[in-house]
């Protein structure tokens, strides 16, 4: 699972099979969703045989699953891992299968969204989120990736795809970007590029790649205007500062079919103020872009707490007054862990919630 159709027929070749072997590979793999090599039934018994000697399809099914009273639901995969950080501890984890990722399943109406996570913990630290507490542990395999939606007990309900979860996307590109090709190609899943957006604090030369090289909808988590304050925030601005950021977009088209969008989380007294509006309105103006702004869910020993409904009302409203499309994204599944910022796969945190 995670084989472009190109890699499918090279190993059909490697093993002396005809190379449309490769094409029913990707048809049992991504239309049928197979869980064994055994089930590929128009592949003949001793093909089926050369390929179960040096493979499987590789899917796991989630170990645990929570269910939210507003009806989303948190699953635990596990996780191989593509690469990890260089410690014995890490790897001794990784050798007991103790490595996990949590999905979030969203039901809304006839939308249903899944966020996705990338990377076992986070590098990037920001402030407010509980992912980046974890640490980074290890960047997730393109089958680790796709699996989170194959094993998904409501993976046919599906309408939507947000790779938002745990880790930062662009940090982990070149498994994205094969992913959301298997996901939107012909052989693949065949999803339309309109019904996957990706996150990203802005890396640089990595957000580029992205923009040119995936047609997927682009979200930025911005979170203040203020470089000053958003590097206090967000480490990632020395890195990528959001001005170079919104430069960069600049030079792109996003009033078609493909989706810009700013997610901002909404701090009491510290990113809510007029000010900050003012400065929104001139960083993004021109730009075809929408923002939504999120409530803040607290996290332990972070001095931070989330606005009021009238601030972020006024908020929104001042935005759209001023040509920024603006919504407050409706916070989903706060009480088991699963809304934006709260993810994490700790041990130690894992355990205390369960």
């Amino acid at each position: 699972m995670g084989k472009t159709l190109t890699e499918l027929k090279g190993i059909a070749k490697e093993l002396g099979m005809p190379a449309f072997t490769g094409s029913q590979m990707a048809q049992w793999l991504y239309t049928q969703h197979v869980q064994s090599i055994d089930e590929m039934t128009n592949i003949s018994k001793a093909n089926r045989e050369r390929l179960k000697a040096g493979y499987i399809v590789g899917g796991m099914k989630p170990i645990d699953a929570q269910y939210s009273k507003d009806g989303t639901i948190k699953y635990l995969f596990p996780v191989r891992c593509s690469d990890t950080v260089d410690s014995e501890e890490a790897a001794e984890g990784a050798a007991a299968g103790s490595r996990f990722v949590e999905t979030v399943y969203i039901p809304d109406g006839e939308r249903a969204t899944l966020c996705v996570s990338c990377q076992v913990g986070c590098k990037m630290n920001c402030l407010f989120c509980q992912t980046g507490k974890q640490g980074f542990e290890g960047s997730l395999s393109v089958c680790d990736v796709l699996n989170q939606i194959h094993s998904l007990p409501e993976r046919d309900k599906l309408t939507n795809i947000v790779f938002m979860g745990q880790g930062e996307p662009m940090d982990n590109l070149d498994v994205i970007l094969h992913a959301t090709e298997t996901l939107t190609a012909s052989y693949g899943y065949a999803w339309s590029p309109k019904r996957i957006t990706v996150s990203s604090v802005g890396i640089k030369g990595k957000l580029k790649r992205f923009i040119e090289e995936s047609d997927c909808h682009l979200a930025i988590s911005l979170h203040s205007p203020l470089p000053e304050q958003r590097a206090q925030l967000m480490p990632a601005e020395r890195g990528m500062s959001i001005t170079e950021i919104v430069d960069l977009l600049r030079n792109y088209d996003f009033a078609h079919q493909r989706r810009l969008s700013f997610e901002y989380i909404v701090f009491g007294g510290v990113n809510d103020s007029p000010a900050h509006a003012r400065a929104l309105v001139n960083l993004l103006k021109g730009l075809d872009c929408r923002i939504n702004l999120i409530r803040f869910h607290q996290i332990p020993d972070i001095p931070l707490h989330g606005a009021d409904e009238r601030k972020m009302e006024e908020l929104r409203d001042y935005l759209t007054r001023h040509g920024l499309f603006t919504t407050i994204r409706a916070s989903r599944g706060q009480d088991i862990y699963a809304a934006c910022g709260l993810l994490s796969t700790d041990k130690k945190l894992h355990d205390e919630r369960h």
